[in-house]
């Protein structure tokens, strides 16, 4: 087996300075450094992970608890925290908290008991007992997707978070269909306490106000972010006395989830009822009529997810930042309309005060 000291003596330079290459804890000249790479290379060395995590108190490992089984919208996210920590030589090791605000709190605790670097997690609807962990125990953690409102000047945790756009794209789902002539327009809404929830309410009510819509709150039903919800969500739009005429779903499961209910009762899309869903997906084009859809950048929210956490590991005292980026409007014919080319949103006023990557107290 190779060791370090072969590598040294092929490199003609000490064990010493073979580790701070290798484990980058000293500063080495470029040519010296060069000179032990190629040393690395010819020989095959593979460093032992374990006896430099002894050395450098780090292990190059993420902990990260996303819900990517029961939420397929996670795998994708899930995509770009790979790709981002192996670019880096990072190892991942990925736990699903089901979001369960109980055994999220348990898959935290053992991926933290596994000595990983930081964390990156999607919270659930009650954190409570996650930020309480994650701050008594001082680990470093990015949100992802759904972020914590701190309010100003509050003595509270501050954390590193990364998410999409939430009410701006609801805002412009409502604003669409208001804009094909429909006045009753639902909405499926998520979990109640999850930030994406909140926010897409939000844009779902300023969509009515700006189409000069009232806001009734039959219309507007949880589907707890499933299937099943959905399902059940949208069969208690359409038993209305007077059932909306337009749907906007707030993700991708609880899309699936109106479809089913649409087709049980043998109703068609955009006939019978127009549909614009938050959450693009990969097969959202196979359907017919093909999904007017809001398109998350989920590989994108993942990647930046791993540079804030690499951020925070270099630099643990710096400001904390919530960066929000910008969805597109994927317009294909499922809202009543013909298909057009796919548009970034171009944020309002109100939206550009807050910014689409912005740095902040969060």
């Amino acid at each position: 087996m190779v060791t370090m000291a072969d590598v040294a003596r092929s490199a003609g330079v000490s064990v010493a300075t073979v580790s701070h290459v290798l484990n980058d804890t000293r500063p080495v000249l470029p040519h010296t450094r060069q000179a032990v790479l190629d040393a690395v290379e010819e020989l095959g060395y593979t460093p032992n992970g374990l006896a430099r995590s002894l050395v450098t108190s780090r292990t190059r490992s993420i902990g990260l608890a996303v819900s990517a089984i029961s939420n397929p919208y996670f795998t994708e996210i899930l995509q770009g925290v790979e790709a981002g920590a192996l670019e880096h030589g990072y190892s991942l090791l990925i736990a699903d908290p089901h979001d369960d605000p109980g055994h999220e709190r348990k898959v935290v605790q053992l991926l933290h008991e596994r000595r990983v670097d930081g964390m990156i997690v999607a919270p659930s609807a009650d954190p409570r007992d996650l930020v309480a962990y994650l701050t008594r125990h001082r680990v470093p953690t990015v949100f992802l997707d759904r972020v914590l409102d701190v309010p100003e000047g509050e003595d509270a945790p501050r954390f590193d978070q990364v998410c999409a756009e939430g009410a701006e794209p609801t805002t412009r789902l409502v604003g669409h269909l208001a804009g094909l002539g429909h006045r009753r327009i639902g909405l499926v809404a998520g979990r109640p306490g999850l930030s994406t929830t909140r926010e897409r309410i939000t844009g779902y009510r300023h969509g009515l106000a700006a189409a000069g819509l009232p806001f009734d709150e039959r219309l507007l039903v949880h589907g707890d972010s499933e299937a099943a919800g959905g399902e059940r969500a949208t069969a208690e739009l359409l038993s209305l006395a007077v059932p909306p005429t337009a749907l906007v779903t707030a993700n991708n499961a609880m899309t699936l989830g109106a479809l089913r209910a649409l087709r049980c009762r043998s109703l068609s899309v955009p006939g019978d009822l127009a549909l614009c869903c938050f959450d693009d997906f990969a097969w959202a084009d196979l359907f017919s009529p093909r999904l007017t859809a809001v398109a998350q950048p989920s590989r994108d929210i993942g990647a930046r997810a791993v540079r804030l956490l690499l951020d925070r590991l270099a630099a643990p005292d710096r400001p904390a930042q919530t960066l929000r980026l910008p969805c597109s409007f994927v317009h294909r014919d499922s809202c009543g309309c013909a298909e057009q080319p796919a548009t970034p949103f171009s944020p309002s006023g109100r939206a550009r005060a807050k910014a689409n990557e912005r740095t902040s107290q969060s």
